[in-house]
């Protein structure tokens, strides 16, 4: 067994590491094992304190019935959808059969995005609103929307009831480079505009990703979760554990200020083989979850 496996790294403690060990003896044996040891479908007694989900984007390249399988075997069951490949299509007609596809596999749509809002008009506005209306989902996950665009988009937040989540995307970003900018534009908004702390980006802008949590709080709507060993560097990404990323800390954070929403995985390498960092990836996070404590539930 390697030893820098995500799920023992010297950042765990001594619990976690026993039983993120186990975790991985399970994967040794049956790699589909320690997903079903370590995680289920989001539990109606809100047991666990966090829930993870997957940012379809991870799955880029490959169409929706490849996604429904990979995520069966992730033992996943809520996603962040987004048209890309025939996932969620924008096209109403198109949307249907993904909805029932969804339904039947037991999935559940919480979020849509990244969705860009590249017009300041009525009607552009509403075919995303009504998008996301089809599907049931209650968040927006809105990529670069220009500040003059957010007064136009808090009438459809009131009259739809969706809540909006402003991404960041790091220093490349002229707009939303971290989610404390986002924080900063809204907070005279309505409280249902708020943001997505994408935390690899967060850390790139130079913010403190833990920090920036707790100043969201009920702002937050939307986490999109990856790892870096650079925070300076974006090609850095590795699978959630294989980095420098404080993942228990933002998991300490979330907790601390009652965070509602789901922490979505989005692996962004290895686009035509992303399943490894993905289970990998998904392990680490149960494992940390375990080790504070918190065991999951069927």
């Amino acid at each position: 067994m390697s030893s820098d496996y995500p799920l023992v790294k010297n950042t765990l403690s001594r619990r976690d590491f026993v039983r993120s060990s186990a975790l991985v003896a399970a994967a040794c044996v049956a790699p589909s094992g320690v997903l079903a040891l370590a995680q289920e479908r989001p539990s109606a007694d809100g047991a666990s304190p966090i829930r993870l989900g997957l940012a379809s984007y991870t799955f880029r390249n490959f169409s929706r019935a490849q996604m429904l399988g990979f995520m069966k075997q992730l033992n996943v069951f809520a996603l962040n959808a987004k048209d890309v490949k025939d996932h969620l299509p924008m096209d109403a007609q198109e949307e249907a059969p993904a909805l029932a596809d969804y339904s039947a596999a037991g999935i559940r749509l919480h979020a849509a995005g990244a969705i860009y809002f590249t017009k300041n008009e009525d009607a552009d506005i509403r075919t995303k609103f009504e998008y996301c209306k089809r599907a049931g989902i209650a968040v927006i996950v809105a990529g670069d929307p220009a500040p003059e665009t957010l007064p136009r988009m808090e009438k459809f937040v009131k009259e739809y009831d969706i809540r909006i989540a402003i991404h960041n995307h790091g220093p490349e970003d002229k707009l939303w480079r971290s989610p404390i900018d986002v924080l900063r534009a809204v907070k005279d908004m309505d409280p249902r505009i708020g943001c997505c702390i994408d935390v690899g980006h967060t850390v790139r802008a130079g913010t403190d990703v833990v920090q920036a949590i707790h100043e969201a709080g009920p702002r937050l709507y939307n986490v999109h979760m990856k790892d870096l060993t650079n925070f300076q560097s974006k090609e850095s990404q590795v699978a959630v554990g294989d980095g420098i990323m404080p993942v228990r800390k933002m998991f300490e954070a979330l907790i601390a200020t009652k965070y509602q929403g789901f922490v979505d995985l989005e692996y962004e390498v290895h686009a035509d083989d992303p399943m490894p960092g993905a289970i990998a990836s998904f392990a680490y996070m149960r494992g940390v979850l375990a080790g504070m404590g918190f065991a999951s539930k069927h």
